[in-house]
């Protein structure tokens, strides 16, 4: 039998999604959680990585098990879990069907606030900078969507056999009041460290430090400025995951302290 986990988490207290040895990461914890519950040795698959502190508002991972389980799994796996992961749903699926090499599509959105505010601290990337220029940001996110190799926007470029992906599509939004800002890209696949260096890219050109012509020249010689570094790593979210076979809706209330409404963000 094999299943998908539909799930959440907060990434504050993690090094990302993958189990690594000597650090928390959130693998590690479902699967302890999972093999208490079964009592047995579990491995899970899930559907990519996520780098330390991000969060996940969607999320799946596969579990294989030889029988069905007769009790309420999500119950007692969400009562065992802490409080920063959730479990959905739990949907049983074909044997052949693939947790991360079936996705189609992964989105990802950051969240930045431009004021200092207590309660967003560890739910979106706080700059204070509140006369950044969204409509330059809103030509380079254009740039982004142009182009299909992104080997300046990746941490470790050479661990991949190309650094290429396709761009589905790629907005800014800002909230009614304009202290929030919203970036939000689908692809077919995304690079380590690629949508945080797209989002340090986005506020350099912002702030009137790089211009969307140099930007141009900066990805066709796939390489970026040294000053352009990475954005923090909690305003970032995994929201959406799509498979041929599969298609949820993402969870938006589950960060709807930093998303607010979705009726209150607007296109750039």
């Amino acid at each position: 039998m094999k299943y998908f986990f539909h799930i959440g988490y907060k990434g504050n207290q993690y090094r990302g999604w993958q189990r690594q040895p000597n650090v928390p990461n959130v693998q590690a914890v479902i699967e302890d959680a999972l093999g208490h519950i079964l009592k047995t040795d579990v491995t899970i698959m899930g559907c990519g990585r996520t780098d330390a502190q991000v969060h996940a508002s969607q999320f799946f991972f596969h579990l294989e098990v030889d029988n069905a389980w007769d009790f309420d799994m999500m119950f007692r796996l969400n009562k065992l879990l802490p409080a920063d992961i959730a479990v959905f749903e739990i949907i049983p699926v074909d044997p052949f069907q693939h947790a991360r090499y079936d996705a189609t599509q992964r989105t990802y959105d950051y969240f930045i606030h431009t004021y200092k505010d207590p309660f967003l601290g560890e739910s979106s990337a706080m700059y204070l900078e509140p006369s950044l220029n969204l409509e330059e940001m809103k030509k380079a996110v254009a740039i982004f969507a142009r182009h299909s190799d992104f080997r300046a926007f990746c941490k470790s470029p050479d661990k991949y056999k190309h650094t290429c992906c396709t761009i589905f599509s790629a907005s800014l939004y800002r909230n009614s009041s304009g202290d929030k800002i919203r970036y939000q890209v689908s692809a077919n696949r995304f690079l380590s460290g690629m949508v945080r260096f797209m989002v340090g890219t986005l506020l350099e050109v912002g702030r009137g430090k790089l211009t969307v012509e140099e930007l141009e020249k900066y990805m066709q010689q796939r390489k970026l400025p040294e000053f352009v570094t990475p954005a923090y790593p909690q305003g970032l979210y995994l929201s959406k995951v799509n498979y041929p076979y599969l298609n949820i809706p993402a969870r938006t209330d589950f960060s709807s302290i930093v998303q607010t409404a979705e009726e209150d963000w607007m296109l750039v």
